[in-house]
């Protein structure tokens, strides 16, 4: 479980294709003691389970498998050495959910229709799968590769969200253009209210 604070910006350095599967290694500022074989970290919106951890040079890496599943629902399949990755580890009982629950489990993939940008700020304009458009709704939550982000306006299936200067800053938005595509993770709440109004409330 995730709250969709950003806590590092990593970078990929390897990719090896192993069949199925595509191995990730990804640098970080994470101590290395503070990453278990094993645990999961919110990479720019999956959840992925760390398989090796260690250090090259004075910085921390751990590796990731991405299985077929991730590649095809993800913007997983496109990255490459280099590409810049939101970092997020799962919650510890104590710790402040300063955004919303996420659980890590991409929806789809949202494409930006339009960027903004004015004061330091940026708005987008984003265009959700439709099957996923119902569970988006204004001053709602919402999850864009990882971070935890407020829905201003929404109009059919386009919503738009406004990105202050910090979060531009501190995770991969700030170089999104038009045109790039989101990893999307709808409310779960969202979800879970439009089950209930699909089958009735129990007598």
């Amino acid at each position: 479980m995730f709250t969709g604070i950003i806590t590092d910006m990593g970078e990929v350095a390897s990719v090896e294709e192993r069949g199925a599967l595509r191995r990730l290694r990804i640098v970080c500022a994470y101590p290395p003691e503070g990453i278990a074989l094993g645990a999961s970290i919110a990479c720019s919106g999956p959840c992925l389970t760390v398989v090796a951890v260690g250090q090259t040079g004075q910085r921390t890496f751990f590796e990731i498998d991405a299985a077929a599943e991730t590649l095809a629902r993800t913007t997983a399949a496109q990255w490459s050495v280099g590409t810049k990755i939101n970092l997020e580890r799962a919650l510890k009982i104590g710790d402040e959910l300063g955004g919303h629950i996420v659980t890590g489990h991409v929806d789809g993939l949202a494409k930006i229709v339009s960027r903004e940008d004015f004061d330091g700020m940026a708005r987008f304009s984003i265009e959700a799968p439709h099957d996923l458009a119902r569970f988006i709704a204004p001053k709602g939550s919402v999850t864009l590769d990882g971070v935890s982000l407020t829905v201003n306006e929404v109009d059919g299936d386009r919503f738009s969200v406004l990105i202050i200067p910090h979060t531009l800053s501190v995770t991969t938005i700030g170089a999104r253009r038009t045109g790039d595509a989101f990893n999307l993770e709808v409310d779960l709440m969202a979800r879970y209210a439009a089950r209930l109004t699909q089958t009735g409330s129990p007598a």
